[in-house]
């Protein structure tokens, strides 16, 4: 009677056993699987960057790589190109996103993860959200018909005034490099506003709550515990943000001037790389050298859009390591947890 009920429990355990090798054997086929998904990733980025060295060589072997990156000329019609006004338009522009819409985006964070009131929050996150889901062309001709007439005498007020500042001062265009960096910063705006959320959400409410029985206030409890445990987060979502402003196309060929020429001032027109490769493609099809040099732009653009997210990528790195030391707890007067409990011990 006993050696017939122990059957079936070694029945069921020799079929646990089976299922178990089972498991242990698919177990290696998932994880090549995921290995070869993620190098053909890794080919594919490698594929790109030798297309584009391959239809840009006629361009680069004629004007060399630094002569093609830095060279101060983009003459279509004499057939000389050179990207450094390009690459000057695409830094002037970013540069100018990131000043006005990081700190927009960062405070908009910091009302919805701590501030807002539980009811409007929804609501509040599903606008910031819409903004992404709004087409760049629409963006563009925005600022074609409404912020470039609408802001023109506010921005030759700030070059009357401010003339003795460097890069300010001088007539104003009317498409140039501050509407052009005024749209891309409403453009990153939810994509660093949404990642900084994600990232202040992840603060422990012990850390927060800590900070606020040791009688700091709310703006105290923010500065030194929720901005320095979320820092390499909010650099992350930065640097995320100055990429997509990097590669944006159609809204700023329609608002920044087409000028390729190195503007004196903010409110001149100007280039980007990625305009000219959207503008004058079409009409670079019957001549190979202009559009090996357009090309060779993307190229550039690649590859400065690589180092961007690298650098990223080591930011947000390194600060995975530093918040591993738990520095919030000294910035706030904390005593570590591993003193205490030797305190506890020795006494």
């Amino acid at each position: 009677m006993e050696a017939g009920a122990l059957a079936p429990r070694g029945d069921s355990g020799a079929l646990g056993l089976q299922g178990s090798s089972r498991g242990r054997l698919a177990d290696p086929a998932f994880r090549w699987f995921l290995t070869i998904l993620a190098a053909l990733i890794l080919a594919l980025i490698v594929f790109f960057f030798v297309f584009l060295i391959n239809k840009a060589s006629p361009a680069i072997s004629k004007f060399g790589v630094f002569g093609f990156t830095f060279s101060n000329n983009w003459d279509v019609s004499r057939n000389i190109y050179g990207a450094w006004p390009l690459l000057v338009g695409t830094i002037i522009t970013s540069t100018v996103a990131l000043v006005i819409g990081v700190p927009i985006a960062i405070a908009t964070a910091l009302y919805v993860s701590e501030l807002c009131p539980p009811r409007v929050r929804p609501p509040l996150t599903m606008l910031l959200e819409l903004l992404a889901a709004v087409p760049s062309v629409v963006y563009g001709l925005w600022g074609v018909f409404f912020l470039i007439p609408k802001l023109r005498p506010a921005e030759q007020w700030v070059s009357d005034t401010f003339g003795f500042l460097p890069f300010i001062g001088g007539p104003v265009a009317g498409p140039n490099y501050f509407i052009a960096g005024l749209i891309l910063a409403i453009m990153i705006l939810p994509i660093v506003s949404a990642i900084s959320r994600e990232v202040i959400s992840t603060v422990p409410a012990e850390l927060k709550e800590a900070s606020l029985a040791l009688g700091a206030t709310r703006w105290e409890m923010i500065r030194m515990s929720v901005l320095p445990y979320s820092r390499a987060g909010i650099v992350g979502a930065t640097m995320l943000g100055l990429g997509r402003a990097v590669g944006e196309t159609i809204a700023v060929t329609l608002v920044i001037g087409n000028a390729p020429t190195i503007g004196k001032q903010l409110f001149d027109q100007g280039y980007t790389l990625a305009a000219v490769i959207a503008n004058e493609f079409g009409e670079a099809a019957n001549n190979k050298l202009h559009s090996a040099a357009l090309i060779a732009a993307g190229l550039v653009l690649f590859v400065l859009t690589l180092v961007i997210n690298g650098l990223a990528r080591y930011i947000v790195m390194r600060g995975d390591r530093l918040r591993n030391i738990s520095p919030t707890q000294a910035e706030i007067g904390m005593p570590t947890a591993a003193p205490l409990m030797g305190q506890g011990l020795t006494e």
